[in-house]
């Protein structure tokens, strides 16, 4: 696989000196305990550390005693630890540190570059303008540095209210990156510091205490996400600011994103104080402590991590990757048992009263070449699902029905001749024949129409089972996010039985339950010797798929020709396995499947570009072009087109730009950087023809420039629509946009 950005990065600082090791810092705010977003920085600070022989910190961002706890520094560290990386000495806190970023603090008032603002935080934000205008100064901006001190060393002292005043930086408040107009320092706190208790009153925000403390402790690539991006010139201001040498420098990567899922510590508590799930380890919390419960390993995380990779492109994953690691984690190290959820009773009328046996039945899959069998108890008394009988069976149903025949597994072959009911119409128990002898050519005669599992009535264990389902409806979540919780995403199975062998068991041991999926015994039930099961993943993807009534419907129309309508047809299971290693969208994805060469084609550039987008590239731009001619005819083969998509990965070259690379591609290959850097050239051309026409236009229709700029927004497309027409549609739309909004917001300021 390529290297990442990052990487890439690391291995040019290493070459040319900049730095002689790495150190990496994983910085967690203790305000909630870690998520599966968290999990990526983790995996990429420790991963690239122990890569490169170098080290990284853990290192607790705790300026805010408002919401900071040490029962969360408590649940960071086991999180971290159970993901398998260990930080040895280097555990830091940014509260360790207060005393020296007070003396830089101290150092920027003396040169002039940090003043006191009496001021209210309402009124800075009402002062710092918008992104096409400038802020206004504060009042305040111009003490003297005698003044700023002696007010700076009263915050300190506690003389002022929370609120009374805050330390500025005095930088530009007419900078068109916002985070630079004269950024907030310090606030007043009046609180305890679950640490320093009530040695501070005055505390620093996040940008001032970040660089500083890699600063302090010689980090040499600090990695945040990307919507740390904007603050990045704030971070290297005042690093040079105070002359740090040799200093830290920031690098942006995507941040995990999953689909019906909240990756926000601040809504994850408001679900945990509102009661909406059972704590921050409930199985259903994306928490990294509810996927521990829930019993999704570290090693399924970790390689789920790897697959999403680092980019520069944000992006909200399936969540069906992850689950598909788990289970691929899982298939190999979960030993398969029986346990029937929703218990219906069969009697064998014909099995001798008094018989009791002891079956062998394996543990694993004829395709696991592992061996180990247990002991199952067999009797005339048996439990099946519920689910597994239809008293009047759809066409195409499977499993057992009056008259019927069916396997119970590792056992024998069953017929149903009685249902019993109660009062009320519920079937209460069957009364079947045990066909005796009924394995090896005897089921080929009989014809058992399916294989269903049981257990032993009297002999199986009492169990509770907890089945999951996505904790939110929708796939993207709106700023009501509480109204989308699924209010089916758990359901208890509180009469569950399973087969006695589970008992001797260690306690953490993960099971396929056969037919069901993978599940794993609650850590809470250990402590009174209960069995509660939680289900760690199904067999399959079951989200949103059709019930077994609509699935049985739709066998009975199967010799139909399907219209244009109809779902896509089902890949066969390596192929789902192939999507679901690469976290392709089903969209791009069949495109490769589907199209003869694409997956081999996808899978050489693989090297060279992150999958996702490799696939969306090839789906979308490239096999349109290519219907007639097939892959194999272009002038460039898979490297440079992957080379390509990396490039806008990257954010070095706009979508935009890329399909114009593209298009120069198509005429005669070449390399893609040469070619952005020509393309490049041209849109600068293209700008500078654009300028003419678009200074014509503003002097053209001047009442509505005027217009426009008193808030009349909606005439941008008139403007549009303008340069369209003088330039005969050949001026790109989205650059025509840019340019025209640029010049009259600036013309507005």
């Amino acid at each position: 696989m390529a290297r990442d950005f990052i990487r890439t990065i690391i291995d040019e600082d290493l070459r040319s000196g900049r730095c002689s090791g790495v150190v990496t810092r994983f910085p967690p705010e203790p305000n909630g305990f870690p998520h599966i977003g968290h999990a990526k920085s983790i995996t990429l600070n420790f991963g690239i550390a122990a890569e490169y022989g170098g080290t990284c910190h853990l290192r607790f961002d705790d300026t805010n005693p408002a919401t900071e706890d040490i029962a969360y520094v408590r649940a960071i560290k086991a999180a971290v630890r159970w993901l398998g990386f260990e930080w040895g000495r280097h555990e830091y806190y940014a509260s360790d540190y207060f005393e020296q970023l007070y003396e830089w603090a101290c150092l920027l008032i003396h040169k002039g570059l940090a003043y006191v603002d009496d001021l209210s935080e309402a009124q800075i934000r009402a002062l710092r303008g918008t992104v096409t205008r400038p802020g206004q100064p504060s009042t305040y901006r111009n003490r003297s540095v005698e003044e700023n001190l002696a007010l700076f060393a009263a915050m300190r002292a506690g003389e002022f209210s929370d609120g009374a005043r805050v330390l500025r930086a005095r930088i530009d408040m007419a900078h068109p990156n916002m985070k630079m107009r004269d950024p907030l320092m310090y606030r007043i706190r009046h609180a305890h510091h679950y640490r320093r208790k009530d040695a501070w009153c005055i505390y620093p925000f996040y940008d001032w205490a970040h660089g500083q403390s890699d600063a302090i402790e010689g980090v040499t690539h600090s990695i945040c996400t990307l919507e740390f991006s904007p603050n990045r010139v704030l971070y290297d201001w005042y690093l040079e600011a105070l002359g740090i040498s040799p200093r830290p420098y920031q690098y942006e990567f995507a941040r995990l994103n999953l689909g019906h899922t909240v990756t926000s510590k601040r809504k994850l508590l408001l679900l945990v104080r509102q009661g909406r799930v059972a704590g921050w380890d409930d199985p259903r919390m994306p928490t990294l402590a509810g996927l521990r419960r829930r019993g999704v390993t570290p090693a399924a995380i970790r390689a789920f991590c790897d697959a999403v990779g680092t980019t520069k492109v944000d992006s909200t994953h399936d969540p069906h990757l992850l689950d598909h690691h788990v289970r691929d984690d899982l298939n190999r190290t979960a030993p398969r048992v029986m346990c029937v959820l929703d218990p219906l009773p069969v009697t064998l009328t014909n099995y001798p009263a008094k018989k009791r046996e002891l079956l062998d039945a394996p543990y694993w899959p004829r395709d696991i070449n592992r061996a180990g069998t247990r002991k199952v108890p067999f009797s005339g008394s048996l439990l099946i699902e519920r689910s597994d009988f239809s008293a009047r069976p759809r066409k195409g149903f499977r499993r057992l029905s009056p008259g019927a025949l069916v396997r119970l597994r590792y056992a024998c072959i069953i017929r149903c001749d009685e249902v019993v009911k109660d009062a009320h119409g519920e079937v209460t128990e069957l009364r079947c024949s045990w066909l005796a002898d009924s394995d090896g050519s005897a089921t080929a005669r009989l014809r058992p129409r399916g294989t269903i599992h049981w257990v032993d009535a009297k002999a199986s264990l009492p169990a509770t089972v907890r089945l999951f389902e996505r904790l939110f409806l929708k796939e993207v979540l709106g700023s009501n996010f509480v109204a989308e919780l699924n209010p089916h995403s758990i359901k208890v199975f509180s009469d569950a039985r399973i087969e006695p062998s589970v008992q001797r068991d260690a306690p953490d041991m993960r099971y396929q339950f056969t037919r069901l999926g993978y599940f794993w015994r609650d850590a809470t039930s250990q402590e009174d010797h209960t069995l509660v099961f939680n289900q760690v993943a199904p067999l399959r993807d079951s989200w949103n798929r059709p019930t077994a009534a609509a699935k049985e419907e739709t066998n009975v129309r199967k010799a139909s020709t399907p219209g244009p309508d109809a779902p896509p047809p089902t890949l066969p299971p390596e192929e789902r396995a192939w999507l679901a290693h690469h976290g392709l969208p089903d969209s791009s994805g069949r495109a490769l499947l589907q199209t003869p060469g694409a997956r081999a084609y996808f899978e050489r550039a693989l090297a060279h570009a992150p999958p996702v987008l490799l696939a969306n590239w090839i789906a979308n731009r490239l096999l349109p072009l290519t219907r007639d001619t097939g892959l194999d005819a272009l002038p460039f083969g898979p490297k440079a087109f992957g080379q390509l998509v990396a490039l806008v990965a990257d954010q070095k070259a706009t979508p935009h730009l890329g399909r114009d690379v593209l298009a120069r591609m198509l005429l005669s290959g070449g390399d893609p950087a040469q070619l952005l850097a020509t393309a490049r050239a041209h849109t600068m051309e293209k700008t500078d023809a654009l300028h003419v026409y678009i200074d014509a236009l503003l002097e053209q229709f001047p009442d509505k420039v005027r217009a426009y700029r008193a808030g009349k927004k909606g005439l941008l497309g008139f403007f549009i629509g303008q340069i369209r027409q003088n330039t005969r549609g050949a001026a790109p739309p989205r650059l025509v946009r840019s340019l025209l909004t640029e010049r009259l917001d600036q013309s507005t300021s």
